[in-house]
This record gives structure tokens, C-alpha cells and sequence, in this order.
């Protein structure tokens, strides 16, 4: 049983193995990740989601990191402090948006590194872009929309970086 793991967040639309997760999910498993995917669909409200999260891992031992897309960032961001995150990987995540609770004050307490479309018509790149200035966060922007499908080698590769790098010395990570 692997003593790391990789648990997905999928959007408020999407399922838990998508096009995008089952993608990260062989790069995580290539860097000796065990996967999980958590299946949110029928929950409609945040705090359901992020419970289902924070149950959801309770029973993994090891170093955990959160992966969320759209919705699911906003999730894995609001849990990753109460789960002891190593690390948070994001895409287009759904922050600042109208309907949504806010995020607590310094919410994140671990690595962080978001990717986000120039074209995403869902959520707005400022809404990145505020967080990743507020949190010293590398922002990826690529030319691409809100599902971020037709840039899903240049996200395993991202991601790929992102395990590696987590494990570095801090002087040798960046």
C-alpha cells in the first residue's frame, strides 16, 4: 500500500474520472502515488462536498496531495489545512465566485501551483490570478477554456513537475 496518495476533486458538473483525472491520475501513479477520485455528484452544497472530501481521506496513511478542477479546486483548497495536505494542484479553480462562501484567511499551508485557460468562459483567469498574488502561487495560463481538454499533456507534464518538485529542498524547488 503506497505510503503517498493523490486524491481528485472533480467540478460541480463533471464525475470523478473525467478526461483530465484519468490523465493526472497515471502521472500520479508513475511518481509511486496511490489514487483516489472522490465521487461528489448529488452533493449541491460546498460544505457537503468538502465533508465528503475530509471523510474520504481519513483512512489514507502517508503524505496526501489534493487535485481539484473548477469546483473541486475550491474544495481540495478549503480542506487541504484540516487533511494536512502536501501539496495542492489546481485547475481553473473556482475562486472569488458569487454563491461561494469565502475562503478563510491563509486557508492554504503547503506547496500550491495552479494552471488556468486564457479562454475559461466559467471562471474568470483574475480570479487565479488574485489568489496565486495573494498566496505566492505559480500560476500556469494556457491557451485554452474552462476544461482545459485540449491541454491535457501540457497538465501531466505540470503536474508531473509539481510532485517532483514538492519533495525538493525549498532552494532547489522553484
Amino acid at each position: 500500500m503506497p505510503s503517498r496518495h493523490v486524491v481528485f476533486s472533480h467540478g460541480k458538473d463533471s464525475e470523478p474520472w473525467g478526461k483530465k483525472i484519468i490523465a493526472l491520475a497515471d502521472t500520479a501513479r508513475s511518481e509511486g502515488y496511490g489514487v483516489e477520485s472522490i465521487d461528489y455528484r448529488g452533493i449541491d452544497t460546498v460544505e457537503g462536498r468538502i465533508q465528503k472530501l475530509v471523510s474520504g481521506c481519513q483512512n489514507l496513511q502517508g503524505e496526501l496531495v489534493l487535485v481539484g478542477s473548477s469546483l473541486g479546486g475550491f474544495v481540495a483548497t478549503s480542506a487541504a489545512s484540516f487533511l494536512h495536505a502536501r501539496g495542492v494542484f489546481l485547475m481553473a479553480p473556482a475562486f472569488y465566485m458569487e454563491g461561494l462562501p469565502p475562503l478563510r484567511p491563509r486557508v492554504i499551508d503547503c506547496p500550491v501551483e495552479i494552471v488556468h485557460g486564457w479562454r475559461d468562459e466559467v471562471v474568470p483567469l483574475e480570479n487565479s490570478m488574485r489568489f496565486a498574488r495573494e498566496y505566492g502561487a505559480p500560476l500556469h495560463v494556457l491557451d485554452d477554456d474552462h476544461r482545459l481538454h485540449t491541454s491535457v499533456r501540457r497538465l501531466k507534464h505540470l503536474f508531473e513537475f509539481f510532485l517532483i518538485s514538492i519533495d525538493l529542498p525549498p532552494e532547489f524547488a522553484r
